[in-house]
């Protein structure tokens, strides 16, 4: 059977697949970054049926939670982005993760163009992500997307160790309204 990459929200019956996916990505890439115990916090944080079961059904809510965008592949959760926008012009990528199983399909730039359509239609001029640093797994996929530093890393908070956030930025619509 060929590979069809389905991009399409989420709907609230989908939230534990993605929990278990974002869950099994952040261990993957980021336990040995960030330290198990830190890890294991930020799933329990944000990775929870709960809370994405949630922030499904808070789709549309306002234009700072924009939703739950999903890929499948072969029926297959094959990954999943969101973002919003945080100020006038202004999106954020909150999140993007895939399975890595369906990789030859691209799924992270599906993913990232979706999330980037989303924020487009509501106004986005820049487009924002926090990363953990320029060693962050993540950092090569957004700076191959356009995606730049935009000041050193913010200082870990004290109670954590590891890395702080690093902002990254790109233009994602000129000001004369062409979008790049």
């Amino acid at each position: 059977m060929d590979d069809v990459l389905e991009l399409r929200p989420a709907v609230a019956a989908e939230a534990a697949e993605i929990s278990m996916l974002l869950a099994r990505a952040w261990r993957e890439n980021y336990a040995e970054f960030l330290g198990g115990y830190r890890t294991e916090r930020l799933i329990a944080r944000y990775c929870t049926v709960e809370r994405i079961s949630a922030e499904i059904g808070a789709t549309g809510a306002g234009d700072g939670w924009l939703g739950w965008v999903i890929a499948r592949a072969d029926g297959e959760l094959a990954g999943a982005g969101a973002g919003g926008i945080t100020t006038v012009g202004s999106g954020e990528v909150y999140t993007l993760c895939t399975s890595g199983k369906h990789g030859h399909l691209d799924v992270g730039g599906a993913l990232m163009r979706a999330v980037t359509r989303q924020q487009l239609e509501r106004g986005a001029e820049q487009q924002w992500v926090a990363v953990y640093g320029e060693n962050d797994p993540m950092y090569p996929f957004f700076v191959s997307h356009g995606f730049a530093p935009e000041q050193a890393a913010a200082p870990a908070a004290e109670e954590e160790d590891g890395p702080g956030l690093l902002r990254l930025h790109r233009t994602v619509r000129d000001t004369a309204g062409s979008r790049t």
